[in-house]
């Protein structure tokens, strides 16, 4: 099996990835939009502040990214559109992600996150 076989699929949010700016600017559009569905939210704004954070390692930023790049893009394998189910591929990549660099994500960036949610979306944009 050669090795692009094991990312079928996620060649859009491996693109969008490499654009930090992008995936910053297009993760706020949806997730306020989305926020109310998400019962991961909190872990996946807490991926986020560490994906953005210069303390974290390259290699765990880039992990990270990938998940919050696979969340935002319009198509997977999974719509998001769809009740109940349309997040299940998004919080699997987050949580696969998490699980492979969960050291590097802080009290800190958890605090963040959970921070970001009391005060609200637009409050949370703000403290990138």
């Amino acid at each position: 099996m050669a090795s692009s076989d094991h990312s079928m699929g996620f060649e859009p949010a491996d693109r969008l990835a490499q654009d930090r700016e992008s995936v910053r600017r297009r993760f706020w559009i949806k997730f306020k939009q989305v926020v109310a569905q998400l019962p991961f939210a909190e872990d996946l704004l807490a991926a986020y502040y560490c994906a953005f954070d210069k303390q974290t390692p390259r290699h765990v930023q880039a992990a990270l990214l990938g998940a919050v790049a696979y969340f935002i893009v319009p198509f997977d394998f999974m719509p998001d559109v769809l009740p109940l189910l349309g997040f299940t591929d998004d919080a699997a990549v987050l949580a696969t992600a998490i699980r492979m660099v969960a050291s590097h994500i802080t009290q800190e960036h958890r605090d963040a996150a959970r921070a970001a949610l009391k005060r609200g979306i637009d409050a949370g944009e703000a403290t990138e």
